[in-house]
């Protein structure tokens, strides 16, 4: 049976949940349950601390998990990135106070507080840096005020909070993070994680795409299948009347709205779109 780990709390927990919903996974209903079998699936599920799960699977005990890439590459455990799931999203930067610094080659001899100080360390490492690294749990705006340390490092969003306590984002990004899947380094991807994980892919396409018909003039159907290429090729229907022909394409969700105005003016009619729920590729 396929063991798998899944965030038991915090922004990676739901959307983890969600996502393996619709890929057919059973999931918990009650947030004590820590664990969970689908039978049907032949897989059971563990929910554990986020930050811990790349160290259980690097031990070998479970096949994958859901983390961030934050939490897997901050853990330094001996395992690896299989697929990113493209949610909770985020960017880890340096802040301090306006004059600090201006670049990470200006922390020589200070202190940083941070809550990932695997991150710091190896990326100050590479950049041939000397600072000390304080760790400290939860946000740590508020470090520099206190005098814990002289430069934070967290994730920032909007850069509002840092804002808020007078302090201004230094330098470039140290990485951008979001929810991936994670397996044991240099190990081979077992057929029923392989299945796993097309389940998976076919929910991110499903969520990508929509499924477009349209009724379009035949004099205009090379133009239209400009618009509309599909993955492979359009379906082409002929219709009664020989005037029109009916297609049927997926069309990125983003761009849905602008093909459906292009189709239009090409005298497209009965344009349609529908959510696709999943599908394999």
């Amino acid at each position: 049976m396929l063991r798998i780990a899944v965030p038991n709390k915090g922004s990676l927990s739901q959307p983890a949940m969600e996502i393996l919903r619709e890929a057919g996974y059973r999931q918990r209903d009650d947030s004590k349950q820590l664990a969970l079998v689908d039978p049907v699936n032949e897989v059971e599920f563990f929910y554990l601390r986020p930050r811990d799960i790349a160290v259980y699977v690097s031990a070998g005990r479970l096949d994958l998990g859901v983390s961030g890439r934050d939490l897997l590459i901050d853990s330094a455990a001996a395992a690896e990135e299989t697929l990113s799931l493209g949610f909770a999203r985020s960017t880890f930067r340096f802040a301090a106070r306006p004059g600090t610094a201006t670049c990470v080659e200006d922390f020589d001899g200070l202190t940083i507080a941070t809550s990932y100080e695997g991150i710091v360390a190896k990326h100050l490492a590479q950049a041939g840096v000397s600072a000390s690294v304080v760790h400290l749990d939860g946000a740590v705006e508020n470090a520099i005020q206190l005098g814990v340390a002289q430069i934070v490092a967290d994730v920032v969003e909007t850069g509002a909070s840092l804002r808020n306590v007078g302090l201004e984002v230094v330098g470039e990004p140290i990485m951008t993070s979001e929810a991936v899947v994670v397996r044991r380094a240099g190990t081979a991807i077992s057929p029923p994680a392989q299945r796993f994980l097309r389940r998976l892919k076919g929910v991110l396409v499903a969520r990508s795409y929509v499924m477009m018909d349209y009724h379009c003039p035949a004099e205009h159907l090379n133009e239209a299948m400009a618009l509309t290429p599909g993955l492979e090729s359009p379906t082409i229907s002929p219709l009664r009347t020989g005037v029109h022909v009916a297609v049927r394409a997926m069309v990125p969700t983003s761009d849905a709205q602008h093909v459906m105005d292009a189709l239009y003016t090409l005298g497209a009619r009965a344009i349609l779109t529908t959510a696709i729920h999943a599908c394999r590729l």
